[in-house]
């Protein structure tokens, strides 16, 4: 989903194995926070990296978003179109990194963490239950629901049918955690545990029943256990499925994964160890990779790092649009933003071309300013959106019309966003200035630990970029569905909701752009907040390292790593 951009690459070399005791060592911006990618508060691209090398991936993207079916680990097939049925079948002879058997009882879990069908939770505004229960914590929400599955005899395969149509439903991978693993953290048995996903009705938030105590430790085990800072003592929270498995972490410097010896196939790695180095300045992963201390990194795009980059002898140097994109939210649970014209107000004079000079446009000279919530330039729709969606009235700073709407109060503005990125900085900082110029008093939130503060609400507005998979839609429930755990901003435009909603089983393209539009129009008319600008990205590698190709999506520059090797 992005424009073309000139690139120095190599082709991915896979007819070459590295050498035995070879070690690959990459940076990255973020530092790790949990190994489980898909709660709220694990939501972070880093962990999202860990999650693709380190976990059953019953599907990856080619270079072009398409789903891959990964015949590593088995296959799945649509069995019906009406209803929609689905069965997954894992490879007999799989194990997890421990030696234990991969089967059904794991499948089973994971459709469970994914299918929400035992969710019976009414939730108030703070996000407490105040009736029902809630099992698993899901960043995504539940965009798709489904009859509980029916288990093979030889217990390698699930196929389950959708309550009803799902537009993704090639992408959903109904796998991640060992159900033994899980099954000892609540402090059962695996056939405790998975005699409890059998049996437990599905959830009614209308009339709720009794939670499964059983399910509801699993769940909360698997909610926050596998949050962590520091590699763990209990090296059962690191068993993998993938084809590399975390063996060390120092805190703020590094995390080490070797290769798993228990994964064969395609997606077997050709190296021994990975390294990953947290490093947030751009600058300093420059300067590693000049000096040998890491083979590839990915740093934030900016005109000064490519053009560092492109001086240093021997390296390539990969740069394209990445299928993300940062933006403005305000909460609309902040008392200052309840009022919509306070709202409006502040959107006034945000300077966003401005930020877009100061950060994008010395990497990408023709980029403009983003005007969409929901498509991205290069998408057919994204013209026609901004032509009708009102993100016209934003296009201009109008500090006049700001003052006027605010009839002389001056209200007080706590934003979010990382302290340590300096993109986000730079933001930060023109729109404090602008803002001020209205009489709005905008203080600083920043804080490096800004991803595990973002579901708190304890900020009026937050800076940070959504970066998608490259395809499907289960981003549009996540971020504009009242109450889902990806709604940071607690969003509450209910025909917005619905539509959220109803795009998860509308199968008709067109239907489904004019149900998007419908909601890009909303955000724009209740000042949901703006989008900025669309992410420039690079990524670059010494020349010992070949392989590395540009990739937009959210699995970054480790997207094909099984396809890397060093000499």
């Amino acid at each position: 989903m992005s424009l073309a951009l000139a690139a120095c690459t190599t082709s991915a070399d896979t007819t070459t194995s590295s050498k035995s005791g070879t070690t690959v060592t990459i940076a990255q911006v973020n530092e790790a926070t949990s190994f489980n990618y898909n709660t709220p508060q694990g939501n972070l691209d880093t962990n999202g990296l860990i999650w693709q090398m380190t976990q059953p991936q019953f599907f990856t993207f080619d270079a072009k978003f398409t789903p891959v079916h990964n015949k590593d680990l088995g296959s799945y097939e649509k069995v019906s179109d009406d209803p929609l049925t689905v069965k997954y079948t894992l490879k007999s002879g799989l194990k997890w990194s421990d030696g234990k058997p991969m089967n059904a009882d794991d499948l089973m879990l994971g459709w469970a963490q994914a299918s929400g069908y035992y969710e019976s939770a009414t939730l108030n505004d703070d996000g407490d239950v105040t009736k029902g229960v809630q099992y698993f914590a899901s960043a995504a929400g539940y965009p798709w629901s489904s009859e509980k599955p029916k288990v093979s005899s030889d217990n390698l395969s699930i196929t389950f049918t959708y309550k009803q149509p799902y537009v993704d439903w090639e992408l959903v991978n109904p796998i991640q955690f060992p159900a033994h693993v899980v099954a000892k953290k609540a402090g059962v048995s695996e056939a405790d545990l998975i005699k409890a996903i059998k049996d437990t009705p599905a959830g009614d938030p209308a009339n709720p029943g009794p939670a499964n105590e059983t399910l509801k430790k699993a769940a909360s085990f698997i909610n926050t256990g596998y949050d962590a800072t520091a590699m763990p003592k209990d090296k059962s929270l690191v068993v993998s499925g993938g084809p590399l498995m975390v063996t060390g972490w120092t805190p703020k410097q590094s995390m080490t994964f070797a290769k798993n010896p228990d994964y064969s196939g395609s997606h077997s790695v050709k190296f021994d160890k990975l390294v990953m180095r947290f490093i947030g300045d751009a600058n300093a992963q420059v300067t590693a990779l000049q000096n040998g201390e890491v083979d590839a990194i990915q740093p934030q795009a900016s005109a000064d790092t490519v053009e560092a980059l492109k001086k240093i002898s021997g390296v390539h140097v990969y740069q394209g649009n990445q299928v993300a994109y940062d933006h403005l939210d305000l909460n609309f649970k902040s008392p200052v933003f309840s009022d919509p014209t306070v709202r409006q107000a502040f959107l006034l004079t945000i300077p966003r071309q401005q930020i877009l000079q100061s950060i994008v446009t010395p990497v990408v000279p023709d980029a403009k300013v983003l005007d969409s919530q929901i498509w991205l330039p290069d998408n057919p729709e994204y013209a026609n959106a901004v032509k009708v969606n009102g993100s016209s009235a934003y296009d201009k700073v109008d500090i006049a019309k700001a003052k006027s709407l605010l009839a002389g109060k001056t209200p007080t503005v706590k934003i979010l966003y990382n302290s340590k990125n300096p993109n986000r900085v730079a933001s930060f900082q023109a729109i404090q200035a602008s803002a001020k110029e209205a009489g709005f008093n905008v203080t600083d939130g920043g804080s490096p630990d800004w991803s595990t503060l973002l579901t708190g609400g304890d900020y009026d507005a937050s800076i940070f970029g959504w970066i998608n998979p490259g395809a499907g839609n289960a981003q549009i429930p996540q971020l504009f569905q009242i109450g889902n755990s990806g709604n940071y901003n607690n969003y509450n435009n209910a025909d917005a909701s619905k539509l959220a909603v109803e795009t998860q089983s509308t199968l008709d393209p067109k239907k489904l752009d004019e149900m998007k539009l419908q909601i890009d129009k909303a955000t724009f008319a209740d000042a949901y907040g703006l989008p900025l600008f669309q992410l420039p990205g690079v990524f670059a590698s010494n020349s010992k390292l070949k392989g590395v190709q540009w990739f937009g999506g959210q699995n970054g520059i480790t997207w094909n790593v099984w396809d890397w090797t060093k000499k």
